[in-house]
């Protein structure tokens, strides 16, 4: 939660606009971030705060900002809920299936599950079913603890009805959020099940690995060969990948720390060509997510700092 009202964040230098701004940027690209579900977006929006910010912090006659941390972050959700309605628009015309942009994390990041959880390719797939509003209004209470009041100021409705809307979009969210695995071994094994089966082209051992109900998002757009529906059951998720491993052979994979989770880096002679990720639930793969859009992959070499 944020602090009391009428108290300063603890430790913050308020007479450093520079220094405040720096403490607190990892926190407001992880509220763009999971706003919008692009990097470049994100990185967007961030730099527009710090516009804001030095010239209000900066203004002897302006507001006081007694509390830079939901100071920041009221910008932060202002100007991503003006991009997102943006996009929003955009990503109806968008051609198949909608991925956020992957984003290399640091493999300590597995330590805070929350926020783990809430910047999942998966779990960020089901915020997009959310209206804009919504989105934000379920992030700044459910993933980084702001009180009603302060979600009302950010996203311009009373404290009431923040709590309404916090209450059906956390309905809504619980209803569709995918049931993750906790059992790091189990995502391991089946990890490497899927990259032998692969390897080998044996569809059988493929197929053994998925859930009867394994859905395969794939995110080309427009750009890359990719279903463009989701795909549903063992079978043709298992015949769509070898397909796929067929006409990209040869190609290497990597092993990082996507969106918080494992996840590989493809790459083909070409440089990057796709990143993949398994959703595994009782030891059984429940979702792939395969982004192939070169416009999302252009960020994929570089690691973001997240925070609460």
């Amino acid at each position: 939660m944020t602090e009391p009202p009428g108290a300063p964040d603890p430790g913050d230098p308020v007479d450093d606009p520079t220094a405040v701004f720096t403490a607190h940027r990892a926190l407001l690209f992880t509220i763009a971030y999971e706003m919008l579900g692009s990097a470049a977006d994100a990185e967007d929006v961030v730099q527009d705060v710090w516009v804001r910010w030095s010239g209000a912090a900066g203004d002897p006659d302006g507001e006081q900002i007694r509390h830079p941390r939901a100071y920041l972050a009221r910008i932060t959700t202002r100007l991503a809920l003006n991009r997102l309605r943006t996009l929003s628009r955009q990503r109806e015309d968008y051609v198949g299936p909608w991925l956020p942009e992957p984003l290399l994390t640091a493999p300590d990041l597995l330590d805070n599950v929350l926020l783990t959880e809430s910047v999942s390719m998966a779990m960020l797939v089901v915020l997009e079913t959310l209206t804009p509003r919504e989105r934000a209004v379920f992030l700044l209470r459910e993933v980084f603890g702001f009180d009603h009041d302060e979600i009302g100021v950010a996203v311009g409705c009373s404290a009431a009805a923040a709590r309404q809307t916090a209450h059906r979009a956390r309905e809504h969210v619980r209803a569709r959020r995918p049931r993750f695995d906790p059992d790091p071994a189990a995502l391991e094994s089946a990890m490497a099940g899927f990259l032998g089966a692969l390897g080998t082209g044996d569809l059988q051992a493929l197929m053994d690995l998925m859930a009867p109900d394994v859905v395969l998002l794939s995110d080309g757009g427009g750009k890359r060969q990719a279903a463009r529906r989701p795909l549903h059951g063992a079978d043709p998720v298992s015949r769509f990948l070898l397909g796929v491993v067929a006409k990209n052979d040869p190609f290497r994979v990597e092993l990082r720390s996507v969106n918080g989770a494992p996840g590989w880096l493809v790459h083909s002679a070409d440089g990057l060509d796709s990143v993949v990720q398994l959703v595994v639930s009782d030891g059984r793969i429940a979702q792939v997510l395969f982004v192939r859009n070169p416009d999302k992959l252009a960020g994929a070499g570089t690691e973001h700092p997240l925070a609460r």
